[in-house]
């Protein structure tokens, strides 16, 4: 009788390729020196199903690490992942087990986004506490699901887990895909398309088929009903889709392993949190941030100008800087580098970081109103004045241009002034500055508005206008209507910012029926958004009257 031996995973050096790449991140992202660590393939961790989970281990060489950080994603393991969440932080004396979540990258079991991240997470910290390898405690980290994967360990801390780190992570799904008002079409559809083929075989068919993602992507966005387009592309890869983008309803069970609120309640230990002004979750990373806060947890912040990928790129020196500052100094004794709670970088004018102790910091309202002659001033106009009508057409549906989007390529602040030359785009300009106006915190934007169609969507942004005349967006946000077929003032809070407008620079208020496909489009007809195929316009009315007003939360100069 013969047996088979079975192989332990064994530590390796990096190869060379590695060594350059570690040493290339470090030159371009402006590290300290690392060190040597080794590298441990192919660790199997068990389910409480059966279910075995691979990972790999990355530890620093010739001593003692200074703790363990967990890190589970959907991605993958490659070489391009461990670069910027593994090996930097092994290279600096910390062990880092990078796991693949289920049925990702060889990890058993179906992959279903977000759905067992609770229960593998508890199922991988229980199994660490038995390896020989453990020291003890871990800290999590990690952006967007990697950080969403925090949020779920957190529903039910282990003992064990002493910090979090979580970069441009969402807590809750259902607000991420629905929260505002409107499907966030571009991001989802195109990150399911994304997921699906990310470990097909073969760099060639990658390639391939990476130079038509985007047209592919586009022609799927832009086709109704929005879900079968969307399946059509997917070609039954990515079966989820259905359900997020058919199911808005917060209140449905279907979402309830996807909304980790509670988490916020739960977790008693220090969190760094890591956001972009640009990111798609920022209103989810601030939020986090003022519960926490006020709860009185050890809580960090950094707002960078960066989109939602840029965090990890652009952003990756700072962040990995500030990440290993934060775990040093609350689990291995080092000084806390960090002279402030929270750090933001203003945008605009003198462009910079900024330090405080709270988020927002103190700050003054100022209303700006629309005025005739598509102005806006510090008071109401009593002159009387044509209301200003335009139309919105969801058979050529108001576009989409930068802001917050998953899309790297698309997303952040452009120059809007190819969208604002539509004839379905509205804008209001205040007069040259005199002087440079700060804000900081959430601008609000109160609205009068009509419509002769009770379905409409009210897209609303504010933009940087310069001494050339271009319109670079600062922020937006978005409300859908079902009784705006009624004289209202409509309500729309825009995303967090901090910017300076310049002196020489003017405010800019841009009001649309949509932004599409960055959010799914209204259809206008009533129909469901996911399923409806019946598209019918909306002529919109914004009274001039003195009700519409712009609330910016100004910060006194310094």
């Amino acid at each position: 009788m013969t047996t088979t031996a079975v192989t332990e995973p064994v530590a390796e050096r990096p190869g060379r390729g590695a060594r350059i790449a570690d040493q290339l991140i470090d030159r371009v992202w402006k590290l300290p020196p690392g060190g040597d660590y080794t590298a441990t393939y192919g660790l199997r961790a068990p389910m409480r199903d059966g279910v075995e989970l691979l990972g790999d281990l990355y530890r620093p060489a010739g001593g003692a690490p200074l703790g363990t950080i967990l890190i589970r994603g959907p991605y993958g393991r490659s070489q391009l992942v461990s670069l910027a969440f593994a090996r930097v932080y092994a290279a600096r004396g910390w062990q880092v087990l990078l796991q693949s979540v289920r049925g990702t990258f060889g990890s058993g079991g179906v992959f279903e986004p977000m759905r067992r991240e609770i229960e593998d997470g508890h199922d991988t910290a229980a199994w660490m506490r038995d390896q020989p390898w453990f020291t003890g405690s871990y800290a999590t980290l990690g952006p967007s699901y990697l950080g969403f994967t925090q949020w779920a360990q957190l529903m039910d801390p282990p003992p064990e887990l002493a910090a979090s780190v979580v970069i441009v992570g969402p807590h809750d799904f259902n607000r991420s895909a629905h929260g505002i008002g409107s499907f966030s079409l571009a991001d989802f559809l195109g990150w399911s398309d994304m997921v699906a083929h990310q470990e097909e075989a073969g760099i060639l068919q990658r390639l391939l088929r990476e130079r038509s993602t985007q047209r592919r992507q586009r022609a799927a966005m832009d086709g109704i009903p929005l879900v079968a387009s969307g399946e059509a592309l997917l070609a039954g890869q990515a079966p989820w889709y259905r359900d997020w983008a058919s199911r808005p309803d917060a209140s449905d069970p279907f979402w309830e392993p996807m909304q980790l609120s509670a988490a916020l309640d739960r977790v008693r230990t220090p969190v760094l949190l890591i956001g972009g002004w640009q990111d798609i979750f920022i209103r989810q990373t601030l939020d986090q941030w003022a519960h926490l806060h006020e709860r009185g947890l050890d809580v960090a912040m950094t707002v960078g100008p960066w989109t939602h990928t840029d965090a990890a790129v652009k952003g990756g020196g700072r962040v990995t800087k500030e990440a290993l500052d934060f775990l040093g100094a609350r689990m291995a004794g080092r000084p806390e580098g960090r002279p402030t709670p929270v750090r933001v970088y203003v945008t605009g004018a003198d462009a910079g970081w900024r330090g405080s102790a709270d988020w927002p910091p103190p700050t003054t309202p100022q209303d700006l109103y629309i005025e005739p002659g598509r102005g806006l001033a510090a008071t109401p106009s009593t002159r009387p004045a044509a209301p200003v009508i335009f139309t919105y057409d969801p058979t050529d549906p108001t576009p989409a241009l930068g802001g917050p989007l998953l899309d790297g390529n698309t997303a952040g602040v452009v120059d809007n002034g190819p969208l604002e030359a539509r004839a379905d785009v509205v804008t209001f300009t205040g007069e040259r500055l005199a002087e440079t106006l700060e804000v900081a915190g959430t601008i609000v934007v109160e609205l009068a508005h009509s419509s002769d169609n009770p379905h409409a969507d009210l897209f609303v942004r504010v933009c940087d206008v310069d001494e050339r005349g271009r319109s670079f967006n600062v922020t937006d946000g978005f409300v859908r209507l079902t009784d705006a077929d009624r004289d209202q003032v409509v309500r729309v809070e825009l995303a967090g910012t901090a910017h300076r407008f310049g002196p020489g620079h003017r405010v800019r208020l841009q009001i649309s029926g949509g932004a599409h496909p960055r959010l799914a489009r209204n259809l206008g007809s009533g129909e469901p958004a996911a399923t409806g195929a019946t598209l019918r316009p909306s002529t919109r009315t914004l009274p001039v009257d003195g009700r519409s007003r712009v609330v910016l939360p100004v910060v006194a100069p310094s």
